[in-house]
């Protein structure tokens, strides 16, 4: 079978639902719409997730074809005279043999035309900014500081107890004497003292271990003012936001306005519904009259803030991926699908079509189509937005910390070579030190044979 499609210009028809239809096919010149990403123009060539399904469809059920836009940019609509028009009218006036878009099934297509086995699902749900949505957690205190700051601040905290384990011994107290020493709970122990603030003694005597205690000391007054403040702003701006998370707080609050396409199937499928929350969501667009024109305005009122848009989940989680300040909700209701439509008595074609359309969905192809025209890129702007903005704000303040660190073991290797009262090198007195501090056991023994050779 070859479906051809004659020219057409693209009409800028505002659709009658969120999503606008995508292709139209005919022998004799079907019309064609288009609607990003299921159909994004390209000049006079088309691409886009129905593109390539058609595509991919097209091989398997073994036909040519021809795209052309739909002529009146409408999906399929009943006007006062009883008449269909757009994508569907030209299916059943035999102006074309496929229609090729996002077209939602509904009870009076069926009746009109012959549908295909949907090829994606879709429903109902809300887009908002994701201070709106996010909800306070049981550890709302870890939110000042991401988690590359915290796993810094614990490699910080180590690494200061380990400078303070390896000074303290050869610059501190003699190595003969087993009182104050710095030990590794000690060492552990002062460092937590100077996190929170506290004094934790016995505390350095050293040029070396004072320089090391004075910089962590520094680093912990900043680090826990910069943390106070984050918690204290953080917590204003969830107590003054507002959470939703989905249809019924959306329904039960009066702060956040909200609204729909005007005159989408989202809008009737409210009016028509008998759940209370649904026709109490109905009843207060309707008495605010809080509808938007286009897909777009509701976007673009969705990213001011104080506005949730409802629509159909396909185009919203489009909208996300492109808006990362929006996030759309968990909740989907009303699910249908969307299909390619042809005339009704053209049951083989619809038998080929769906066949094609189940197998490309078992192999997987309609997941990666989706994957390829809804990219999460949001996803990874999230991760270095959220994670690393605390943590290069506090880079200075970890630069300083290393290099006091730095600074306190030089100071502790030169304090050991001029405090040596032998003639060996430095290198052999420091090996002896940290032998001293990391093996006590073996050097005791030394110790006390020396002090025998001294006794008379």
């Amino acid at each position: 079978m070859i479906i051809t499609v004659s020219g057409s210009q693209l009409r800028a028809t505002q659709p009658a639902e969120p999503s606008a239809p995508l292709a139209r096919l005919n022998t004799t010149g079907p019309t064609y719409f288009c609607h990003k990403p299921f159909t994004i123009s390209k000049g006079s060539d088309f691409e886009g997730f129905c593109m390539d399904l058609l595509f991919e469809v097209a091989k398997k059920v073994g036909f040519r074809y021809k795209v052309h836009l739909v002529k009146d940019g409408l999906y399929g609509k009943v006007d006062e005279s009883g008449r269909w028009k757009g994508m569907i009218g030209e299916v059943i006036q035999g102006e074309a043999d496929l229609a090729v878009a996002p077209l939602t099934v509904t009870a009076a297509r069926e009746k009109a035309v012959g549908m295909t086995k949907p090829f994606m699902q879709t429903g109902i749900s809300i887009l908002l900014r994701r201070d709106s949505s996010e909800n306070q957690g049981s550890f709302t205190f870890l939110a000042p500081f991401n988690t590359q700051t915290w796993v810094g601040l614990l490699v910080a905290y180590l690494g200061t107890a380990a400078c303070m384990f390896l000074i303290a011994r050869p610059c501190e107290w003699a190595p003969e004497s087993d009182q104050n020493r710095f030990s590794v709970v000690h060492s552990l122990w002062y460092t937590v003292g100077g996190l929170t603030l506290q004094g934790a003694g016995p505390h350095p005597k050293s040029l070396s271990g004072r320089v090391v205690s004075s910089c962590w000391w520094i680093f912990t007054l900043f680090l826990l003012a910069h943390y106070f403040t984050n918690l204290s702003s953080s917590n204003a701006a969830q107590s003054s936001s507002l959470t939703v998370k989905g249809f019924d707080d959306l329904a039960n609050q009066e702060k956040m306005e909200y609204g729909c396409l005007a005159g989408s199937s989202t809008l009737a499928f409210f009016k028509n519904s008998n759940n209370m929350v649904y026709r109490r969501i109905y009843e207060h667009m309707e008495r605010r009259k809080s509808f938007v024109s286009s897909m777009d305005e509701g976007v673009r009122r969705a990213k001011e803030g104080n506005y949730a848009f409802i629509g159909e989940s396909v185009s919203l989680d489009m909208a996300a991926a492109h808006h990362c300040e929006l996030v759309r909700s968990h909740e989907v209701i009303g699910m249908r699908g969307y299909s390619f439509a042809a005339p009704i008595g053209s049951f083989p074609l619809l038998k080929n079509l769906s066949v094609a359309i189940l197998e490309l969905s078992e192999v997987g192809e309609l997941a990666y189509l989706r994957s390829k025209w809804w990219p999460s890129h949001c996803l990874d702007q999230d991760q270095t937005g959220t994670t690393q903005g605390p943590l290069q704000g506090l880079r200075g303040l970890f630069l300083l910390l290393s290099l006091g660190l730095g600074l306190g073991l030089l100071l502790a290797l030169l304090e050991l070579t001029a405090h040596s009262r032998t003639r060996k090198s430095c290198c052999s007195v420091l090996v002896e030190q940290l032998s001293l501090r990391f093996m006590p056991h073996k050097a005791i023994p030394q110790e006390t044979s020396d002090n025998k050779k001294d006794q008379p």
